[in-house]
């Protein structure tokens, strides 16, 4: 099996989980294919912790899982050392976030001191505990679900974790036969989540760092690089947002669309790459203008329209 097929085998099995949702699975699996991290956000029960379930299994990644609450302390996540009367020593008892994927299930129910106790891991992909530093597995993930902010109990990211993740998402409601095709299930919401559990790896962690590889070696021409500057550039011009993207950001705009670029069976990046992920890949990062009366992902789609191609 080539790499298309196993990449189309791939979206397959997740789309057979996640219904009637082909874009938010193709947006899920560019994200790790580029090695970022995927934010979902969302109402609760439309399905954002199931995706996490199934990407972890479908890519035969170690995953763990960690609800995230208000009394959470950093401590919970990272690890901690006990005294062993037996060896006279301190041993260290690893948190879950050694794991290749973790999913934060509800992030922004925790508090901020927890919330930043995941920026070192998610941007060095190591963790100092007790002024000792230890390395997280690779690959290494972090899948976030997150609840609207205007819902009771919630913590606002900051904007310097917000902008760690590589893509925000959300799901949506299912369309009318998707959501027929739950319905004729028990009724109890339960079916999806088991068959998430149950599905098998195509993938193992040596495959996926080689689809890295490859995603790296997708070529961006320079008329392309161009109309990536082009559209950081009008985010910087004030017409448009507040503050515009940062030099990262820019770089995760064109690992995402390399990312595209190899699910659609292509070796080089095209403009329709950078359009089909830039909302997900920047509108996070973003705060449009007051008097715009959209919302950020709806700012970042008017001003693609605004932006002659290359």
């Amino acid at each position: 099996m080539n790499v298309q097929e196993k990449l189309q085998a791939l979206l397959k099995q997740l789309n057979s989980v996640i219904l009637g949702k082909p874009q938010q699975v193709q947006d899920c699996v560019a994200c790790l294919l580029c090695g970022g991290h995927l934010l979902i956000e969302d109402v609760p029960g439309v399905g954002k912790t199931t995706l996490a379930h199934a990407l972890s299994r479908t890519f035969g990644l170690q995953f763990s899982r960690v609800q995230f609450t208000a009394d959470l302390m950093p401590s919970d996540l990272s690890g901690v050392s006990v005294y062993e009367r037996g060896k006279e020593v301190f041993v260290f008892h690893p948190g879950p976030v050694f794991a290749q994927v973790l999913l934060a299930d509800e992030i922004n129910r925790a508090s901020p001191k927890t919330q930043s106790a995941l920026l070192e891991a998610m941007e060095e992909r190591q963790v100092t505990v007790e002024n000792e530093t230890r390395p997280l597995p690779n690959p290494f993930f972090v899948i976030a679900t997150q609840n609207p902010h205007d819902q009771l109990g919630t913590y606002a990211l900051p904007e310097s974790q917000l902008d760690r993740f590589l893509m925000r998402i959300s799901l949506g409601y299912p369309d009318r036969a998707a959501e027929r095709r739950l319905l004729q299930g028990n009724g109890q919401g339960s079916d999806q989540r088991d068959l998430a559990n149950t599905l098998p790896a195509l993938l193992s962690a040596s495959e996926l760092l080689h689809l890295q590889l490859q995603v790296q070696q997708i070529h961006a021409a320079e008329p392309l690089l161009n109309y990536v500057q082009d559209l950081i550039a009008a985010t910087r011009s004030s017409r448009w947002f507040l503050q515009g993207l940062s030099p990262r950001a820019g770089i995760a705009v064109v690992r995402a669309a390399k990312a595209n670029a190899l699910l659609a069976g292509r070796n080089y990046v095209a403009p329709d790459d950078v359009q089909a992920i830039l909302p997900q890949t920047v509108a996070h990062r973003l705060q449009p203008l007051g008097d715009a009366g959209r919302g950020a992902v709806e700012q970042v789609r008017a001003m693609l329209e605004a932006t002659p191609l290359p």
